[in-house]
């Protein structure tokens, strides 16, 4: 099959792409000489393929290049630009500001003029919109997110969406409005749609399917749609994007028809109308990259539906593939690319070749032999990119598809068409509401039947490669039907006996996870599973805890260490989200929960591995809440690990008149702060690691420098979640190895990779 040179140019733009994503100066000279090359042989098509490659690596790397420096992290900053998406959440307003200008306050910082894009957050902010240009004293950070090696990366994603630092609005009384932005159409219709009598989410629907404001829906909308697998839906995508060219197209044909009657098969003007009428549309929903997508694919389906010139079918998913990535370079790394490709790349091949359908019964077999066929490429494509499966994904969809699609989506279009006149807009978007309500409890149920599923992070690619070669066995055409059917029942064999690697006798793996400034410690031997702590809850509502486990995990034990909201702020999202055997907290202190007493003397043994409390006594309640934490010893064999949650230097002189030997791991206590870590505990614990569970640039300065230098001097290898990530070793191995979620790069090599907080 002749790919001319879309194939080419398309490959060596996703090269570039990936190029530019791994670093431009180490391949420039080769490049170069490469190019030079070409030239001189006279090889046109390698240098166009050399020329995209640059172009493309070129924009990724001024992406990188312009990332806010590390020394104006949490700097006061004068940041001017405009406004281009807004989100409001209760009394906070979430914004993506395209910059142009930006200045640290105090001389002698680093420049920040390469900033081209950020991500700023407004508490009790006025009324934005899209197009306003404001001036504003902000604080900022390098784009980051936690470090736990699964669930969702919010450093990625930034990355992805082009963002270079997040922030805050520091001061709203030095603010200034330059400019208020022109209501856009979208704004216009977004507005309109507010008034009318309809319910809020038939409204929400309505703006996400009918005009790309995907920003509409809430929370409890995308964990619906993400549990069922019909996130794609709620998107303008190419199913409705190519509703609209293919509506305007016939209705354009019928005009020519009257218009010309002789020569209308020949007029052109209907097919480029419809053409513009996909951009605009498309443009509405301000060329998302979903929308994007689908307009390219549009505008091809439309150049070959014509007939002039046509492209075969694969030609035209190259060219499409190539406009994507040489526009938006970044769109590589993001998994919604290859989700749409993929699937129009298996329709492609399923249906190449065949007949078209006709009648009602030959469409109902096309759609339900695509989704079958689409379900287990889908499936692995989505569990690679969102570590994440929805089983009941494929079922839903064979109805979700053709009633959202073909029945909706033109509901609420025709509703628009109708807009010059409120009450008839009403009655189709009337129907459309029932709709929508319908769909909703339909989705409810269905997610409740069967739950997402967010597998172990070790399943991932191998069910990912088992979901694929599923779907090959059923897409390559000519495959004997019975070496089919003992393919798929191998495969789900292969499925069912997966089994995790287990956990020896006398040994516990402990990770401290990445949750900022706060303290989540997880413990889990060959039958038990504990956690010590539950991470914090920030001011905005988030609770790093609800991204770390697929809901309905059981915990045998969960320890609270005391009521701080750093650690005890996760303790409702765990109670709801999963199944607690035993909550322990310090005696009379309220932790959100009801729970047993972690008094010292408490102790138990599972798996060959000890665990006791060392503190607090019954005389501490009249302590502060730092002092009555909870503290837990865990000894494996001839190793020990200590965790003290916030308890200070008293605590610790109490621990040390037990006479306990030298530690092999302690978290060290309140983040690293120089009310805990005493010079007396140090030099009589020694620690072999110490780990500070603390978040990025903090503004309590955790861990101290002071304590740091105590921990240095004993030898101790240092370690900390805010440049290490999460952290993992396993307590009564033969020999303890730290295994970090970031690159090891410490100063001192792999032992201390950690930085005070002064």
């Amino acid at each position: 099959m002749n790919m001319g040179w879309a194939m080419p140019l398309a490959l060596a733009a996703l090269a570039g792409s990936i190029w530019g994503g791994w670093g431009l100066a180490g391949g420039i000279c080769i490049w170069g000489a490469a190019a030079l090359l070409a030239v001189a042989r006279g090889r046109w098509r390698w240098l166009a393929m050399l020329v995209v490659a640059g172009l493309c690596a070129w924009q990724v790397t001024e992406q990188r290049v312009g990332t806010l420096p590390e020394g104006l992290s949490r700097q006061d900053i004068t940041l001017a630009g405009r406004v281009t998406q807004v989100r409001r959440d209760q009394g906070l307003t979430r914004m993506r500001v395209a910059v142009t200008h930006c200045a640290p306050q105090e001389t002698g910082l680093p420049s920040c003029d390469a900033l081209s894009r950020v991500r700023l957050s407004w508490y009790d902010a006025p009324l934005l919109h899209a197009g306003d240009r404001w001036r504003w004293r902000v604080r900022m950070r390098p784009p980051q997110g936690f470090a736990n090696g699964y669930g969702f990366d919010y450093a990625a994603w930034l990355w992805r969406e082009g963002i270079q630092a997040t922030g805050y609005v520091r001061d709203s009384s030095v603010t200034q409005r330059s400019s208020i932005g022109a209501p856009t159409l979208r704004d216009a219709g977004l507005a309109f749609l507010e008034s009318q009598p309809l319910s809020e989410l038939a409204t929400r629907w309505l703006a996400a399917l009918t005009l790309g404001a995907s920003e509409r829906l809430t929370q409890d909308d995308w964990d619906l749609l993400n549990a069922t697998g019909t996130t794609h839906l709620m998107v303008i995508s190419g199913l409705h994007v190519g509703l609209v060219a293919s509506v305007t197209l016939v209705l354009l044909r019928l005009l020519a028809r009257g218009v010309t009657p002789g020569h209308w098969r020949l007029a052109t003007w209907p097919w480029w109308l419809a053409g513009g009428a996909t951009l605009a549309y498309a443009g509405m929903a301000g060329f998302e990259p979903p929308a994007l997508r689908a307009s390219v694919m549009a505008l091809l389906g439309l150049w070959v539906a014509s007939g002039r010139h046509a492209p075969g079918p694969w030609q035209a998913w190259w060219l499409a593939l190539l406009v994507i990535v040489v526009s938006d370079p970044l769109t590589v790394w993001r998994p919604g690319l290859w989700l749409s490709f993929l699937a129009v790349g298996v329709l492609i091949a399923a249906w190449q070749g065949r007949p078209t359908p006709r009648g009602v019964r030959g469409w109902l077999w096309a759609l339900g032999r695509s989704q079958c066929l689409l379900a287990p490429f889908m499936a692995a494509a989505v569990l690679i990119g969102f570590e994440r499966l929805a089983p009941v994904g494929p079922l839903v969809n064979l109805l979700a598809v053709p009633l959202v699609g073909s029945i909706m989506v033109p509901l609420g279009l025709l509703g628009w068409a109708m807009a010059w006149s409120p009450s008839l807009a009403m009655i189709p978007w009337g129907v459309f509401d029932g709709l929508a309500q319908g769909v909703w409890k339909g989705l409810t149920v269905a997610g409740a039947w069967l739950p997402a599923w967010l597998p172990p992070i070790w399943e991932t690619w191998p069910l990912a490669l088992i979901l694929a070669t599923l779907g090959v066995a059923w897409l390559i055409p000519g495959v004997v039907g019975y070496l089919r059917l003992w393919a798929s029942v191998s495969l789900i064999v292969l499925v069912v006996v997966l089994r995790p690697p287990g956990i020896a006798t006398g040994r516990v793996v402990v990770t401290v996870h990445d949750v900022g400034q706060g303290q989540l410690v997880e413990l889990r031997s060959a039958t038990q599973h504990l956690l010590f702590d539950t991470g914090p809850r920030y001011g905005s509502g988030f609770t790093p805890a609800e991204s770390l486990w697929p809901p309905g995990r059981h915990f045998d034990d969960v320890i609270v260490s005391h009521s701080d909201r750093d650690h005890a702020g996760g303790v409702e999202v765990i109670d709801e989200m999963h199944h607690v055997t035993r909550w322990w907290g310090p005696p009379a202190m309220r932790v959100g929960i009801a729970t047993r007493a972690c008094r010292r003397g408490v102790e138990w043994q599972r798996d060959g591995v000890d665990y006791r409390f060392l503190s607090p006594v019954a005389s501490d309640v009249t302590r502060s809440d730092n002092d009555r934490s909870c503290v837990l010893q865990v000894t494996a064999g001839d190793q020990r690990l200590l965790i003290t949650g916030d308890a200070g230097s008293d605590i610790e002189r109490r621990l040390l008149a037990g006479g306990e030997p030298p530690l092999t791991v302690l978290v060290a206590g309140h983040h690293g702060s120089r009310t805990s870590s005493s010079p007396a505990f140090v030099a009589r614990t020694r620690p072999e690691h110490v780990i500070f569970s603390a978040g990025r640039d903090n503004a309590h300065g955790h861990p101290h420098p002071e304590v740091v230098r105590r921990f240095r001097r004993v030898g101790s290898c240092l370690w900390n979640t805010a440049t290490d990530g999460a952290l993992r070793f396993t307590l009564g191995a033969a020999a303890l190895r730290m295994q970090a979620a970031r690159p090891l790069g410490g100063v001192e090599g792999a032992c201390i990779g950690v930085e005070s907080g002064g």
